[in-house]
């Protein structure tokens, strides 16, 4: 028996490695330290502290199984990703690569985010199945997914799977209002929610996907459709309480849409979490008018812009946190402080006093440049940790110079409050986010280390 566990220990050992953090050959700038944790006054560890040392490492706890990821309190903490199918004539082969998909991401990119604290990564990206009828396998987004989970595999992350396409519906749905401006109209796909060819495909789409990864140690989560839109796209209909009298139970409602997703999912895979949001882009305002379906394993996101007025200001707006403006297009200013936020969220607390399960907000921003950003950002975080709610931030950028400087980089909080500067910098808003990633205690090695030993242990 002691020789049995000694060969296992020499075993763990050996799997276990170096933590991402310390991995040779990672430039990360003395102002954008790792955040693996904190010293005894609360300050990021300096260059020094964070040397890679190789401790000698007592068993690990035992991991926790997926589902408990999102049920024991903040647990995952990070960053979005994204990406869409290229078209090549739009643009070019530089600005998003030459690959079907872009912008590019390389190994480094994941290793950074994870040497930086973060333990999960939401990949909102292409779905699995062709925009256009007919509607089957598109291989380019599924080698694309593929080689996204082996570098988040290899950066020791957890990842959920986000489809932001898929049958009936292209990337373009997230910027409409660009039709016919700066791309083509007939980019713009919206008929997934007329046809019912579109939604079946959807959950045939799903059905695959989860028949394929289902046993990925790394995939923690499925996210059903990011932010179901048909309420504004086919209806341009803002308020739920007009949507739901005239269009409950139509083609239109997401409510009769996605149960028939989670059903194909369990008829392959039983135990991964389902994430699904509200219409209304995922927003807290339409969460109380989701029904949820009967599962298990369900959690419940949402995605948190708002005040729109402040998360996405423009440059010299001036529109502070707290301070006064006009919050809902009335014309008359309001107050915006912590109250109006606390009574903006309470609609969490209502629809989890109905439907009791985990709530997540897995994507979430604000402008760099919007003043006091960091102070908003850091009173969210503490508000969804106090929750227990998992969440991630938008957007973790790839590396890709042609990309670097494309647009106003709005929300990659590496480049500061400045919105004329595009190199890295550091500055309060990402503190507070590397100040939230620091608390992330499990990654995926310890749940794969914890599947092996345990088993042996209780023999």
């Amino acid at each position: 028996m002691k020789a049995r566990i000694l060969v296992l220990w020499l075993v763990l050992i050996g799997l276990c490695g170096v933590a991402p953090a310390n991995s040779p050959g990672l430039n990360v700038p003395a102002t954008l330290t790792p955040a693996q944790g904190e010293s005894q006054n609360g300050e990021i560890p300096s260059p020094t502290a964070l040397a890679p040392v190789r401790p000698t490492r007592p068993l690990p706890p035992a991991a926790p199984d997926k589902w408990s990821l999102w049920t024991n309190g903040t647990q995952l903490r990070g960053a979005n990703i994204w990406q869409r199918i290229r078209v090549p004539d739009l643009d070019g082969d530089e600005i998003m690569g030459d690959g079907y998909i872009g912008p590019p991401y390389v190994q480094a990119d994941f290793d950074r985010l994870a040497a930086l604290g973060a333990n999960y990564v939401n990949l909102s990206i292409p779905g699995l199945f062709t925009e256009r009828p007919p509607y089957v396998l598109d291989e380019g987004a599924q080698a694309n997914l593929d080689s996204l989970l082996q570098m988040a595999a290899n950066a020791d992350l957890f990842v959920v799977i986000s489809f932001r396409t898929g049958p009936g519906r292209s990337d373009f749905t997230f910027y409409r209002d660009g039709a016919g401006v700066w791309y083509p109209p007939e980019l713009l796909i919206e008929t997934v929610w007329t046809e019912q060819a579109a939604q079946n495909a959807w959950a045939e789409m799903w059905r695959h996907t989860a028949a394929r990864y289902r046993s990925n140690p790394i995939v923690v989560g499925y996210d059903l459709m990011v932010e179901p839109n048909a309420d504004e796209v086919a209806l341009n209909i803002y308020n739920p309480d007009e949507f739901y009298p005239q269009y409950a139970n139509t083609i239109y409602d997401w409510n009769r849409f996605y149960p028939p997703i989670v059903q194909a999912i369990r008829q392959v895979d039983p135990d991964t979490p389902i994430l699904v949001s509200g219409m209304g882009w995922g927003s807290v305002l339409w969460l109380p008018y989701l029904q949820p379906v009967s599962d298990p394993h369900l959690v419940f996101a949402v995605h948190q812009y708002a005040p729109f007025q402040y998360t996405h200001q423009q440059p010299g707006d001036n529109r502070s946190y707290p301070g006064v403006f006009d919050l809902n297009w009335d014309g008359q200013p309001d107050t915006f402080e912590w109250n109006w936020m606390a009574n903006y969220f309470s609609r969490l607390d209502t629809f989890q006093q109905q439907h009791p399960g985990p709530q997540a907000v897995n994507e979430f921003g604000v402008v760099r440049w919007a003043p006091n950003a960091a102070d908003f950002m850091r009173d969210q975080i503490a508000y969804f940790e106090r929750r227990g709610m998992n969440h991630a931030i938008w957007v973790w950028e790839p590396s890709w110079e042609p990309w670097r400087t494309v647009g106003d980089k709005a929300m990659n909080y590496l480049l500061g409050p400045d919105p004329n500067n595009f190199e890295e910098v550091d500055n309060d808003l990402l503190r507070v986010i590397l100040d939230s990633w620091a608390r992330n205690t499990v990654r995926p090695s310890q749940y794969r280390m914890s599947r092996l030993y345990l088993p042996l242990l209780k023999r």
